[in-house]
């Protein structure tokens, strides 16, 4: 596990100083997957979602959080700590590393997506 996030409050820390550096860990293979919190959410997922090989989604319950791994190959989870409790975060974070991606017809759209990026 690597640790990449801020350790307190600052106002002056962003988002991205801390969402591109997990994302490129994941696109290089230092890191298999990763997770990013913000407020929303959302600009975690923009953020990593600009690195070539990143598929970064917001999931704030476990149906998404299942559906984005096994069909969309998701290799980056972000959550809102504005949005969803610990408890329930913990259950998506759970839900997300444990669900194995399909393949099948899933793989074929997966490709697809990553020829878009070129």
């Amino acid at each position: 596990m690597v640790d990449f996030g801020a350790h307190q409050e600052d106002p002056a820390d962003d988002y991205p100083d801390f969402g591109l550096p997990a994302a490129r860990a994941v696109a290089s293979g230092a890191c298999e997957r990763g997770i990013l919190c913000c407020g929303s959410g959302l600009g975690m997922m923009l953020t990593a979602n600009k690195v070539r090989g990143i598929r970064a989604v917001v999931c704030h319950e476990p149906y998404s959080a299942r559906l984005s791994r096994a069909h969309n190959d998701a290799n980056v989870l972000c959550l809102g700590g504005r949005i969803v409790g610990i408890g329930l975060a913990q259950e998506v974070v759970r839900v997300w590393l444990e669900t194995p991606f399909e393949g099948g017809r899933h793989a074929r759209r997966v490709g697809k997506i990553l020829e878009a990026e070129q």
